[in-house]
């Protein structure tokens, strides 16, 4: 089970309400007002969707990533590219630790600031996901 809602701070509902954070026990929830009513959804579910989502856009693509990031760090040597893209090609198993580290409040933050919203409905489904500068599916 996650210690914190991995997003906490970037997720609204579809009317562009900001979700808060609250524990139920010990797991940690999205809570959206819905007229009054607030719903609390378990953070995980919410999480492994944008998760997958991310995944799923960078399927395909896993050597050019690999390579930038290598060249990036300053090590593009075979190796380090090679190692990159495992990670990569087996990041469903980055979940678990991710959901249980967390994304630091600090990118947290900076990824708010650059656009990225996660849009939920009242059920915890993740409608879309706004990621700065990505083409949406109208080709716009």
């Amino acid at each position: 089970m996650p210690k914190q809602p991995l997003f906490a701070g970037l997720v609204i509902d579809e009317t562009g309400q900001p979700a808060g954070t609250a524990y139920v026990g010990e797991e940690p929830c999205y809570v959206i007002d819905d007229a009054g009513f607030l719903r609390h959804i378990s953070s995980e579910h919410v999480d492994r969707q944008v998760l997958q989502h991310l995944q799923d856009l960078m399927k395909g693509s896993e050597d050019l990533i690999s390579e930038r990031t290598a060249k990036m760090l300053g090590q593009d040597d075979l190796f380090t590219v090679a190692a990159i893209q495992q990670q990569l090609k087996n990041m469903d198993k980055q979940f678990d630790m991710l959901l249980q580290q967390g994304i630091p409040e600090d990118a947290r933050a900076y990824l708010g600031m650059m656009g990225f919203k996660v849009v939920v409905n009242y059920q915890g489904e993740v409608l879309r996901v706004e990621q700065p500068g990505a083409i949406d599916e109208g080709g716009e």
